[in-house]
């Protein structure tokens, strides 16, 4: 059984109103227009809910989000997971660009300890307390040491084990004229993972009109920790299943790049990305130097690193654009953050059966995880991951679709005008 949240802004939503339903001539200066101008807000965009069986004792949710423009994301409130995303090609098909399983059960058994050959993948997953790799499961904040439990090699990776990727959300839904938006809470006890500190954490995702995935992290705590949130999600712009992503095009817009050691950690260098084939400021296809004896590349199996993102100002900034030359679909990553895990799937090992009854190989997906440097809590040179009580953690990332035309423009992107947001 489904529920359905259409819910009707009121008439101050009008102010901010989508570009989209203005053009579609929906805001006039008579007050019966301008009522009408909040219908069309509020009906652009939907949400709906369905029961996905339990976790934890709890139960589980799975969130359809909807706009106008052919672009449908799936979410459940088991960790806050991105099942589906699906969109529209320069043709109109539509087809889901995100690796996952078909129902709750495959989720829970590649969390468990025996995930399989492939391991834990995070598929779509909310990542915390700490994303990415903490060298020899410790850190020390004030003078004290913390010890972490070591779930990667002497690493712990993503928080540990049973983190956040495994936690029933609190899930509130809502539709309104920014689009579909469903928020997460959860509080994360002191100790948990051996992290100090309570925190309280909010995430929430928002699909627009212009067939943007907005998502907006926020925290507090009440004693020092530390603190850097991800998303995990695969993907493949030519569709879930479809095979390898090598001929799909990456532009990462970063100068230098964090080079790892033998149990991919970062050596605390900013390594220049030209004439490596870590340069992806300029499009070139994935594939093109994942096979050319780089030792950073034996090392991590592939592309598995931290790119150093060329900001400007505080906001929003450009952080990578991907795109498939045949389905000339186009997605381009906005983010708060200092730095992106451009991860092409290296793991993967066929054992994974996902939502299209394919199997997932080695390359069958991408992520781009915007975040703080991995380790950085025992980095003292990188961006700081420190949150302190009183002052809130926030970022944002933004995932924008689009198509390119039938010679390979990418013109419909939208510029980082169009979107805003502050890092605390």
């Amino acid at each position: 059984m489904q529920k359905s949240f259409l819910t009707r802004g009121r008439l101050a939503a009008v102010g901010v109103a989508s570009a989209a339903i203005v053009a579609a001539g929906a805001v006039a200066a008579g007050a019966s227009d301008r009522h009408r101008a909040t219908d069309v807000a509020a009906t652009a965009t939907s949400i709906t809910s369905e029961p996905w069986g339990s976790a934890n004792g709890q139960s589980v949710n799975l969130y359809t989000l909807k706009n106008s423009h052919g672009m449908t994301v799936t979410i459940t409130n088991y960790g806050g997971i991105v099942q589906s995303i699906d969109v529209p090609d320069r043709n109109g098909k539509v087809a889901n660009v995100a690796l996952g399983f078909s129902t709750l059960a495959g989720y829970l058994q590649n969390n468990s300890t025996s995930p399989g050959a492939s391991g834990t993948t995070y598929f779509g997953a909310i990542i915390g307390r700490y994303a990415n790799r903490i060298a020899n499961g410790q850190f020390t904040l004030n003078g004290v040491t913390y010890h972490l439990p070591q779930n990667n090699g002497t690493n712990t990776l993503h928080g540990g084990p049973n983190a956040w990727n495994t936690k029933v959300w609190a899930a509130t839904p809502s539709n309104n004229a920014q689009g579909a938006h469903l928020t997460l809470t959860y509080t994360d006890p002191a100790g948990t993972n051996g992290f100090p500190g309570t925190v309280h954490a909010t995430v929430e995702y928002t699909l627009t009109q212009d067939n943007a995935l907005r998502i907006t992290y926020s925290a507090t705590t009440d004693a020092p920790t530390v603190i850097n949130l991800t998303n995990h999600s695969y993907f493949n712009l030519a569709g879930e299943g479809s095979g390898g992503v090598q001929g799909q095009t990456m532009m990462i817009n970063a100068n230098s790049y964090t080079p790892v050691n033998a149990n991919l950690i970062p050596t605390g260098v900013l390594a220049p990305v030209a004439g490596t084939a870590f340069d992806f400021r300029t499009p070139k296809p994935i594939g093109q130097d994942i096979n050319n004896g780089d030792t950073q590349l034996v090392l991590a199996h592939g592309f598995d690193h931290n790119w150093v993102l060329n900001r400007t100002g505080t906001g929003l900034s450009l952080a990578a654009r991907a795109a498939d030359p045949v389905s000339g679909r186009v997605l381009t990553t906005w983010t708060t953050e200092p730095g992106v895990q451009f991860y092409t799937g290296n793991f993967l090992q066929g054992d994974l059966v996902g939502t299209s009854g394919k199997t997932y190989r080695q390359t069958d997906g991408f992520t781009l995880e915007t975040q703080h440097f991995p380790d950085s809590p025992n980095q003292p040179s990188f961006p700081s991951t420190v949150l302190n009580p009183g002052t809130p953690f926030h970022s944002e990332t933004v995932y924008q679709f689009s198509v390119a035309g039938s010679g390979g423009d990418s013109s419909n992107t939208h510029s980082g005008d169009r979107h805003s947001g502050k890092r605390h």
